[in-house]
């Protein structure tokens, strides 16, 4: 027979469980009537949405104030604590994803007047991956399932796939004349919270490998070097850092690119890298606040100080600015502009085969490098 404390510690532990299942229910219909409205056009079922968010809101101050008496009256040890620190760490999770939808609402409103449907079946395939991911990510939360999780997270790069392919697409019509440029905007950010909903499952995950284990996922790439490269358009510079930075072949070494205004890639740009044996025609451009575990990367190179301004960096990141000409900028003969493409080249596979040595040679220190 169980004690009093277990019988009192499993009734409260039920409670939570009950609480978090109320608020995956409603993260998920309003991610699905999200959805709907967009590739409907239904404006009444997009302002539901908005105005469902609030509940969304209040359930994750409920789940907090049970997970925070919980701890003060049960005092518990082991796993119990291990499922309620995850349980608060999922329980903002699921708040963001309302948030998500609620974007997701207001951006169909803004287009919801314009027939854009030739470009609703990525949306549906993305977005058919996307809400099972966030199910399955708390139902194996609910039932401690590890093999649910470890399954679960292998479907986000398809997720981040999708997206690629209909940022791509969404420039390509809008260049073409088959979507007005007010649509851009609207449709680049539905794809990015659509991303980002595969990304809070994907954290859901890690948290369900912790309960289960005690270890952490996020953890588990300590001895993997992130180094983030922003420009202002992520369209020249960082893309052709990321592309060097990913051909150096160093094995501890994961090299993204971001800018703090996304734009279509230069295509000058990306010749010269096919020139070079570097194939970035499918890449896209995308924001510093699109880029997963941010908070994880040790290095960021931001290029010049507009950039170095503009960006705000995770809190114990190494920052250095490389203050070089954007090549992308130059105007005048084929040869003036192919040499200007290769004096950045050079630059920056020189200074990152440099840092990559020093990264190797040395512990990094959580200050901070101005200048280069």
């Amino acid at each position: 027979m169980p004690t009093h404390y277990e019988a009192s510690l499993e009734r409260d532990l039920n409670r939570i469980r009950e609480k978090v299942r109320q608020m995956v229910d409603l993260a998920s219909r309003a991610l699905n009537d999200s959805v709907d409205a967009f590739l409907t056009a239904n404006r009444p079922k997009a302002y539901l949405v908005v105005l469902r968010d609030q509940h969304i809101d209040e359930l994750e101050r409920e789940i907090d104030r049970l997970c925070l008496e919980f701890l003060v009256r049960q005092q518990p040890v082991a796993s119990p604590l291990r499922f309620v620190y995850a349980t608060i760490k999922i329980n903002q999770d699921l708040e963001r994803v309302g948030d998500y939808c609620e974007s997701i609402a207001r951006n169909s409103l803004k287009i919801s007047h314009l027939n854009l449907h030739f470009l609703h079946r990525r949306y549906q395939e993305m977005a058919g991956i996307a809400i099972p991911m966030l199910r399955n990510a708390v139902r194996a939360f609910l039932e401690q399932d590890v093999d649910l999780a470890r399954k679960t997270m292998q479907s986000e790069s398809e997720v981040d796939r999708f997206r690629s392919v209909i940022n791509n697409e969404v420039f390509g019509y809008q260049q073409g004349g088959r979507i007005p440029l007010e649509a851009m905007t609207p449709l680049l950010t539905i794809a990015r919270r659509l991303e980002r909903v595969s990304d809070q499952a994907d954290n859901i995950c890690e948290e369900v490998l912790y309960t289960c284990t005690g270890r952490y996922a996020k953890h588990q790439g300590a001895d993997l070097f992130r180094v983030l490269l922003v420009d202002r358009n992520n369209s020249c510079l960082s893309q052709i850092a990321e592309a060097i930075g990913n051909s150096l072949q160093e094995p501890k070494f994961m090299f993204t690119s971001a800018g703090i205004d996304p734009a279509p890639l230069d295509s000058r740009m990306v010749e010269f890298l096919t020139s070079k044996g570097i194939d970035i025609a499918r890449h896209s451009s995308k924001a510093i606040d699109q880029v997963p575990n941010l908070e994880y990367y040790q290095v960021v190179i931001a290029f010049g100080k507009e950039t170095l301004n503009a960006i705000q960096l995770p809190a114990k990141s190494v920052l250095i600015d490389w203050n070089l000409p954007d090549p992308c900028a130059v105007q005048g003969t084929d040869e003036e502009v192919k040499a200007a493409y290769q004096k950045a080249h050079d630059f920056i596979e020189q200074h990152l085969r440099d840092l990559t040595r020093a990264m190797l040679g040395a512990e990094i220190e959580p200050t901070r490098i101005i200048g280069s």
